[in-house]
């Protein structure tokens, strides 16, 4: 199987960041990681190694990068502001420099679908909801999707209600309204086991449905927890049944 490791510094966040490359052809998937994980940690938990006969057949080529959670979200000394501007940064290194570097690789502007667990399930679904002009769909696993989740007290701005889709997707309207009603890949899935939380899925597709955005909930069983076990069944099960 193929495998890349690129890195460089990215000028948005002003540090250096990786990005790992696996397969040759095929569709392109985007990962994030979960918490404060790194860009091999879907290697390391052995998802990429479930999607292999995917990845080796040309049907996906998977990238997966840093988050940026530990310097943001996951830093309980940081105040919210400087949570929601870290944010704002991380988005425009995905925009400016993550998508280019897709492209390039694929060899032409094509759709991305993004996914990730857990924290990396509203990362994925953020990046579409905020960019449906350079995202097609989301596989988001386990998520919750309120970012106030993360931060005590009243604080509020506009990078926290521009980077939190249950604030945001209500009062959407006009050319990315419509663009989102147009995509056929949005599947929110979740389990109902030990530290899952269904009711944040359930939450969200409530606000897409009021929106006309379709989208697939799919509630996996009480048997499957909020862990790496979940994840490594779901994921390579909508990459063979959804495309």
């Amino acid at each position: 199987m193929q495998r890349v490791i690129d890195s460089w510094h990215s000028a948005n966040l002003d540090r250096r960041m990786e990005i790992a490359t696996w397969g040759h052809f095929g569709f392109p998937l985007l990962m994030f990681p979960t918490a404060a994980a790194d860009f091999l940690e879907y290697e390391r938990f052995y998802v990429i190694d479930v999607l292999k006969d995917f990845i080796e057949s040309g049907k996906v080529k998977v990238f997966s990068i840093n988050s940026i959670n530990r310097s943001s979200w996951l830093n309980s000394e940081l105040h919210p502001k400087y949570k929601a501007l870290r944010q704002a940064q991380y988005n425009n290194y995905i925009v400016e420099e993550i998508v280019p570097y897709i492209w390039h690789s694929c060899r032409g502007r094509t759709g991305i679908i993004t996914t990730g667990a857990s924290l990396g399930a509203f990362h994925c679904a953020n990046q579409l909801f905020r960019r449906p002009d350079l995202f097609d769909g989301i596989i988001a696993m386990s998520g919750a999707y309120d970012i106030r989740d993360y931060y005590s007290g009243d604080y509020y701005d506009e990078n926290i209600y521009f980077n939190n889709p249950v604030d945001y997707l209500p009062n959407l309207d006009g050319h990315y309204l419509n663009m989102l009603r147009h995509k056929t890949h949005i599947h929110i899935v979740t389990g109902q086991g030990d530290y899952e939380n269904p009711d944040a899925s359930r939450r969200l597709t409530g606000i897409l449905s009021q929106k006309g955005i379709p989208h697939e909930l799919d509630l996996w069983g009480f048997d499957m927890p909020h862990d790496w076990p979940t994840w490594r069944k779901m994921l390579p099960h909508y990459i063979a049944t959804r495309f």
